[in-house]
């Protein structure tokens, strides 16, 4: 493109050279006919410019752009909003709800402020509702109601009381988790903060599959990966079972799970392997060491394998369908394809219709209307092709030429 630019401005200056030494034009016409190639002119330049901040911008940004497509939001895809959101409570009779609600309803009031889990009383026979994006608060909201109902007192006193209950005894399962975990997989000199995330994972799903199982699964495939090849064993567990450690605080913070994963492995000062891992296995970092290329398939193995996630036939079907539909509402666009399980589009554009500029401005469009419709795990990849293909044959005497361009985001 430099090169295209490069010959029209010598034409459009060449141009400009004669008009203003042609004397059979008028003065107005001749400085009508300047300023006309002095805008075209311009215009390119313009274009030109604008296409070379924005490719400065983006590798300078290449990270955050990934950030904001990959928030919070990843884990809260309204296909598995009963599996992430909401945990029951079955009661012994109908009269514990009204139990529960209090007079005037101060006992679900007090129970909802103590624990951060809403609760839902509905005309379900003898089982009440808690719904909360946390499942470590929800699974103390849980454990609380348990205890109250267990006790047949439930005042705003008792409440408050069977909450700190719940809340020791669920810190203490968090540690035991972390400590069998590591234990289990030789993992030493392991910061309190970490411990702390990873026996989080315990009560952490995604598709069906809980993450404390994925990553211990993850962190094993790894070390054999890594005794077969020659590499340290401990080290390639320790990057498996870490990778995605950042899922234990996604729910109560701003970023993706890769971000968060970052933050705290850079806090609590984990090894330059282990941080790139959990960067490198959702492509936002080159790996910098094997290791995080075998940490990267064993995440795929965890997580492909027969029985490892669920997703029904419906959910997918119309999150794909969604997609397509989004990429095919914009102007110019002639198809769009939903790939990798919904994990990328690729928008064919008309050549005719769209530039290589315009086609810049598509992906960015595309990417944000769906992040603003739809609700989706992980990130999406779009990418614009802008394909033009002409042919003739030999008999028709004419040449054949081919062009491609493309656009990712």
């Amino acid at each position: 493109h430099y090169e295209k630019h490069k010959k029209i401005d010598a034409i459009l200056e060449e141009q400009n050279r004669r008009l203003e030494k042609v004397a059979a034009l008028s003065v107005d016409e001749a400085k009508k006919e300047l300023l006309k190639n002095l805008e075209n002119q311009a215009k390119l330049e313009a274009v030109q410019l604008a296409k070379e901040i924005k490719e400065e911008a983006r590798e300078k940004a290449q990270r955050e752009a990934k950030e904001i497509i990959a928030q919070a939001i990843e884990n809260l895809a309204y296909e598995f909003t009963m599996e992430s959101t909401l945990s029951t409570v079955e009661l012994p009779s109908e009269r514990y709800k009204g139990m529960i609600i209090g007079r005037e309803g101060r006992n679900i009031r007090a129970f909802e402020e103590a624990t951060g889990v809403k609760v839902i009383v509905d005309d379900t026979p003898e089982l009440i509702v808690l719904s909360g994006y946390d499942p470590v608060a929800r699974e103390i909201a849980r454990l609380a109601m348990e205890y109250l109902i267990k006790g047949k007192s439930i005042n705003v006193n008792t409440i408050q009381q069977m909450v700190n209950r719940a809340t020791k005894e669920v810190n203490r399962a968090i540690q035991k988790a972390a400590d069998e975990t590591l234990r289990e997989l030789k993992i030493h000199n392991v910061h309190s903060k970490m411990r702390q995330a990873l026996g989080r994972l315990r009560y952490r799903y995604s598709y069906g599959q809980n993450m404390l199982q994925h990553s211990k699964e993850v962190a094993y495939l790894s070390g054999a990966m890594a005794a077969e090849l020659g590499f340290n064993v401990n080290l390639a567990r320790r990057a498996g079972l870490f990778h995605d450690i950042g899922k234990a605080v996604s729910n109560n913070s701003e970023g993706s799970h890769v971000t968060l994963g970052l933050e705290l492995a850079e806090a609590c000062r984990e090894h330059e392997i282990v941080k790139n891992a959990i960067l490198a296995h959702h492509e936002e970092a080159e790996p910098i060491h094997p290791i995080s290329v075998l940490v990267t398939a064993a995440d795929k193995i965890s997580g492909s394998r027969p029985g490892a996630r669920r997703d029904t036939l419906e959910a997918y079907t119309k999150r794909i369908s969604k997609l397509e539909e989004i990429g095919n509402s914009f102007e110019g666009v002639s198809k769009t394809y939903a790939i990798s399980a919904g994990r990328e589009i690729r928008v064919i554009v008309e050549p005719e219709k769209i530039s290589d500029e315009q086609a810049m401005v598509l992906s960015s469009d595309i990417a944000s209307k769906i992040r603003e419709t739809m609700e989706f795990p992980g990130q999406i990849k779009v990418c614009v092709i802008r394909q033009t293909i002409t042919s003739k044959y030999t008999d028709e005497f004419e040449e054949k030429g081919k062009n491609h361009s493309r656009n990712h985001r």
